[in-house]
């Protein structure tokens, strides 16, 4: 198993930057969010650790790139943000990617994030990938294929027994396609999948600092290993392209995970699509990462 280590300095000026402007912006956040965000670089933090890769097949060995700090994402020409006109982030279930996306995306979008029941491979050179985002068009897709438990399984239902070609504008192929038991780990990973390609389209790159969602993974065991939550400086890369109050942001979290939460069972059983609307939410395997947020609550509250 590999560490990444950064040193201290070096998080530090990823998080706040050596440019006079950007300090300057860091120094007005409030006290609590800099003493959470100053987390980042205190190696005793409990809240966020450093990457470790447990094999060569993990996302930063596999697919190198260049780490992008907080100064590289603030000056991104090709960076996209939210404007009265386009506030919107919408979640299209569907068969074909990015180009169908694109053309089926509203006037007041900001984004349209397609999920699918089909395994995504956008090259021959790849294997898999969970999920994709294009950043110039503010669309993405996530497929739910690897994440239900029976999928490794021979008599996985998701699989097409035979080639089926369509048109191009022929999405029928997908009409009662396989829907997976509905559980607490489906959710988590959906969650995780679902907010990392929408973390892209809002221009955040993968996350090579400390351990984050904006991490790249190259297979389950990667994905699952990866948190819910953001690291610091890519939670001042979200804060700087949306606004918002990092303490009623993780208010309004724990509110989600809490909701309906209440004597719902663990696994639910099939559903038809005649039956999508009062779905129970199995969150107990949000409930570590409901602690965490309660710490970091404790931190901005102090």
């Amino acid at each position: 198993m590999q560490t990444i280590q950064h040193s201290e300095q070096t998080l530090k000026t990823a998080l706040i930057s050596k440019n006079p402007v950007l300090v300057s912006q860091y120094e007005k956040l409030d006290a609590g969010e800099q003493r959470l965000m100053n987390e980042a670089f205190r190696p005793t933090s409990g809240l966020f650790g450093p990457i470790t890769l447990h094999s060569q097949s993990d996302w930063i060995i596999s697919h190198p790139e260049a780490p992008q700090d907080f100064e590289e994402f603030f000056s991104d020409p090709y960076r996209k943000t939210p404007s009265p006109e386009k506030h919107s982030i919408y979640i299209q279930s569907i068969g074909d990617i990015l180009k169908y996306l694109k053309k089926k995306k509203p006037e007041d979008a900001f984004c349209v994030v397609g999920i699918t029941m089909i395994d995504l491979y956008p090259r021959d050179s790849w294997n898999f990938v969970f999920g994709q985002a294009s950043l110039t068009d503010g669309v993405g897709i996530f497929s739910f294929a690897r994440y239900g438990s029976d999928f490794y399984s021979l008599h996985y239902e998701g699989k097409l027994k035979k080639l089926q070609k369509t048109s191009p504008i022929d999405y029928s192929i997908f009409d009662n396609y396989y829907i997976p038991e509905i559980t607490s780990v489906l959710l988590l990973r959906s969650c995780k999948t679902l907010t990392h390609e929408i973390g892209h389209i809002f221009g955040l790159r993968h996350c090579q600092w400390l351990t984050c969602l904006m991490q790249g993974s190259n297979h389950l065991e990667e994905a699952d290993r990866r948190p819910l939550n953001l690291c610091p400086i890519c939670l001042r890369k979200l804060q700087c392209a949306i606004g918002f109050s990092i303490v009623e942001r993780y208010k309004a979290l724990v509110r989600w995970i809490d909701d309906e939460s209440a004597d719902t069972p663990g696994v639910t059983p099939k559903h038809s699509r005649k039956d999508k609307e009062n779905l129970p939410k199995p969150v107990e395997a949000f409930k570590e990462w409901k602690e965490w947020i309660l710490k970091c609550l404790a931190l901005l509250q102090k």
